[in-house]
């Protein structure tokens, strides 16, 4: 008998082996009970402390959440102004290359060579009337004239 039992020890696992309760036995009932009679009493104390934890909490939200609206605004407004300094460089950019574009089509020798390219020639004298012609009194008042203007035809 001896020899079975050894036989049973060494097929059962060790973790199991030890599971065997030696100490009192702990037995459960279960037992109904009617807890339809009992009448819960308001406890002021509690109520008020509920309400100053609400309060708390509303105000920790409030905080909160302000804080998280300002710093997601900040970070809306910090690309705004990065998208303005880009658009502004491109403006200053198309800008300079504009201004760049208006010197050279101003040019008096470009514009001489093209009218050379075309046939012009430069004025005769006497051919140029200067209409902004600029008085010694410039608040004096000016006599209207009719001074006879010669007309060229074209070649």
């Amino acid at each position: 008998m001896a020899a079975a039992a050894a036989v049973i020890r060494g097929a059962i696992p060790t973790a199991r082996r030890n599971t065997f309760f030696t100490g009192t036995p702990e037995i459960y009932f279960a037992k109904a009970i009617d807890n339809s009679r009992l009448v819960k009493v308001e406890d002021p104390g509690r109520n008020r402390e509920m309400r100053q934890f609400g309060t708390a909490l509303a105000c920790l939200f409030l905080l909160v959440f302000s804080y998280a609206w300002q710093h997601f605004r900040a970070i809306e407004y910090g690309y705004q102004i990065e998208s303005a300094k880009r658009e502004l460089n491109d403006l200053i950019e198309v800008n300079r290359a504009l201004r760049t574009e208006d010197a050279s089509l101003r040019d008096p020798e470009r514009i001489d060579v093209m009218a050379r390219r075309m046939g012009l020639v430069p004025p005769e004298p006497g051919q140029v009337i200067r209409l902004d012609s600029t008085a010694a009194d410039s608040n004096a008042p000016v006599m209207a004239s009719a001074e006879p203007v010669m007309v060229l035809a074209g070649q």
